[in-house]
């Protein structure tokens, strides 16, 4: 009764919350953009998310999470496109959609494909909806007994799945993971402030990189090159054909696998690190296992297109448990929303046990989001489908300069400083080698949002159970071993060793295939080479400041160790080992450009940026790339560049932003937006 004494007013005022014009409209703004990012292969939530960022920092709360938790909601909803009507997966979320999805959309039977997977989205997202909200009533008493050591060891618990189930090879996943933890040390030291990687000489790096700036680099980046290098449409078709009432028939008809699936997936969703990556895969795997006509799969059986489609929406709510209650980000997207909560309002707002305790009436709020936006962006999907399939058809050479012109808008965003787009670029390098060399990108993402948790919960328990040792050996073990405690790295165990079994079956980036041992090597190298310099530049620490290089250390001296057995199994196993994965690799993706002749284009941007200020280089890039890259007559480009100056100035105003100035601003005095 006191749960429910404590529940009841905070459902209420949620309600009383969300239930006007104001948020509802930027619930159905965030939908619409998640709809948006969801149609290109890729992006995904991680990249929606990160995009928002700029636009978080003082917003009221409520209009904030209505934004964020509408794009992330249908992400998954809208990537079915992609995965019907062209066959490749949207997201890691829709992979297994595609094996009976492209079919039926080959035989003409598109639409019943998409109908059918929107009601089992839709089913999916109400389903995860119910389950956190009665998963908080039951877990919030426990989870408000949670103090530092138990906060450390949930974020260990966090960092360990993430490790294990990103990929085929674990111990990539773990160094993957470790390399984000490493970058998020980079700047002042949380105790004593003592800088690593960085210098008051190039102050650009003593607060960090951003993590607008690691998301989109790490995501978006990739994606998008990978994209233009394949000189081509997201889809080679814009017919739908019949049967929107069929497919939600076909729905009904498997009501009870579409009910199974949605809690598999929102089972899977509750596990750190697990996610996207595997839950449509298990839900596919159970569907075709729990079938008496096994024929038809992958030839366009609709129960292919259910199961997956019903698991990969239910995910989200299930994501949603460890990240609202722990602070533990649950996926990449998670990762983003756990940073981007931090900057609403005036920053009283903080996902984990203060949030269930001081703001539950706003945990609620996220819960009636979820469901409202899974809701609207069903409708949408359904009403807008015609539109949507033709955006598809749109040759990507347009749309990346455009994409890529916003990506770098939010980047510079964060500190309004040309090296916003230097470390863009770098970051947008290192994911697009990760993606290649099958390495996981959501374990570094998340690496790198842990980090500052991680040291903090490290810091403070070890502190506090110095304190508490002088004071006798019992209250110190009683406070580092606490019940609670015990059962987490009981779990911890448990679940390491069942994920280092099921990792066998996971791939972090898809279906890659094995190239030679050079190119792997050589990247390894390089990041074994990082760790090492930043493990050494943390060893100089002064004694004074100790506690600032522990950690660093720690991780480092881990990831090392990784990226040594790494080299000793790539020494002896045949090129045939999934230790080899290279996405370059007799032209899997279907490349018809080269890559360093695509990045050249965005390097050069960066070069003449440098030099001229971003507008001026964004407006001659803009031209030259519609016009020599994509094709088009020279009007057209000019047309296309004036649009998107306006766009970047109407944005630029709104926000009362200026852009990052190069060496000709420094000589000769412009008007805005040119300074």
């Amino acid at each position: 009764m006191d749960i429910l004494g404590t529940a009841m007013p905070a459902l209420a005022q949620a309600s009383a919350m969300i239930f006007q014009p104001a948020v509802l409209g930027y619930l159905v703004l965030g939908v619409v953009m998640g709809l948006c990012v969801g149609v290109f292969p890729g992006l995904g939530g991680i990249a929606g998310l990160s995009l928002l960022l700029p636009f978080m920092f003082g917003m009221d709360p409520v209009l904030g999470l209505a934004l964020m938790i509408g794009m992330v909601a249908v992400v998954p909803t809208s990537d079915t496109f992609a995965s019907v009507l062209m066959g490749i997966p949207g997201s890691s979320a829709s992979q297994a959609t595609v094996l009976d999805g492209f079919p039926l959309a080959k035989k003409g039977e598109a639409a019943r494909a998409l109908s059918a997977a929107f009601a089992s989205s839709l089913f999916g997202g109400l389903v995860g909806a119910a389950f956190l909200t009665v998963f908080i009533l039951v877990a919030r008493p426990v989870v408000l007994e949670f103090r530092t050591p138990e906060l450390l060891m949930i974020t260990l618990f966090g960092l360990s799945m993430v490790g294990i189930l990103a990929g085929q090879v674990a111990i990539k996943g773990i160094v993957a993971a470790g390399l984000g933890l490493m970058v998020g040390t980079i700047g002042e030291g949380d105790s004593a402030g003592a800088l690593r990687m960085a210098t008051y000489d190039m102050p650009y790096l003593t607060d960090g990189l951003k993590l607008v700036i690691v998301g989109l680099g790490i995501f978006a980046i990739p994606e998008i090159v990978a994209l233009l290098r394949q000189d081509r449409a997201i889809s080679e078709r814009s017919m739908l054909g019949g049967g929107w009432i069929h497919g939600v028939r076909d729905w009904f008809s498997n009501i009870w696998l579409s009910i199974r699936c949605s809690l598999i997936g929102v089972t899977v969703g509750v596990i750190p690190g697990l996610g996207g990556s595997v839950v449509d895969w298990i839900a596919y795997g159970h569907t075709v296992q729990t079938s008496k006509d096994k024929s038809k799969f992958g030839k366009g059986d609709i129960r292919g297109v259910i199961g997956p489609e019903s698991s990969n929406n239910a995910k989200e709510g299930g994501g949603l448990v460890p990240t609202l209650l722990f602070g533990i980000p649950g996926s990449g997207s998670m990762a983003v929303f756990i940073g981007a909560v931090a900057l609403l309002g005036s920053g009283q707002i903080e996902v984990g046990p203060s949030m269930l305790k001081n703001n539950l009436d706003v945990t609620y709020a996220i819960v009636w989001l979820l469901a409202l936006a899974n809701v609207v962006g069903t409708i949408i999907c359904i009403g807008g489908s015609g539109v949507i399939a033709r955006l598809t058809t749109i040759p990507f050479a347009l749309l990346a300069p455009f994409l890529f012109m916003i990506i770098s808008f939010a980047a510079f965003q964060s500190g309004q400083n040309l090296m916003d787009l230097v470390a863009l670029f770098a970051i947008g390098l290192l994911g697009i080698l990760m993606r290649r060399f099958d390495w996981s990108r959501p374990a570094f993402l998340i690496g790198f949002v842990l980090s500052n948790p991680a040291e903090t919960y490290t810091n403070q328990a070890v502190q506090i159970a110095a304190s508490r040792f002088r004071k006798g050996f019992s209250e110190g073990i009683d406070y580092i071993f606490s019940p609670i405690v015990i059962i987490l790295i009981i779990i911890t165990v448990v679940s390491v060793v069942v994920g280092l079994k099921q990792s066998k079956n996971i791939r972090a980036e898809g279906d890659i295939p094995n190239g030679t041992k050079r190119a792997p090597f050589i990247f390894l190298l390089a990041v074994l080479g990082y760790l090492v310099f930043a493990f050494t530049n943390a060893s100089l620490i002064p004694d004074y400041a100790s506690a600032d290089r522990v950690f660093p250390q720690f991780v480092g001296l881990v990831s090392i160790v990784g990226c040594v057995i790494l080299l000793f199994q790539m020494r002896f196993r045949p090129e045939s080992d999934p230790l080899f994965c290279d996405g370059e690799v007799g032209n899997a993706d279907g490349n018809q450009r080269g890559l360093w002749q695509t990045l050249a284009w965005f390097a050069g941007l960066l070069l003449l940026t440098s030099l001229v200020g971003f507008i001026l280089a964004l407006s001659a890039f803009l031209v030259a790339f519609i016009r020599f890259r994509a094709g088009r007559n020279w009007v057209y480009a000019i047309g296309y560049a004036a649009c998107g100056i306006a766009f970047m100035c109407g944005m630029a105003w709104l926000l009362n932003r200026d852009f990052p100035p190069g060496l000709l601003q420094s000589v000769v005095k412009l008007p805005w937006p040119l300074t």
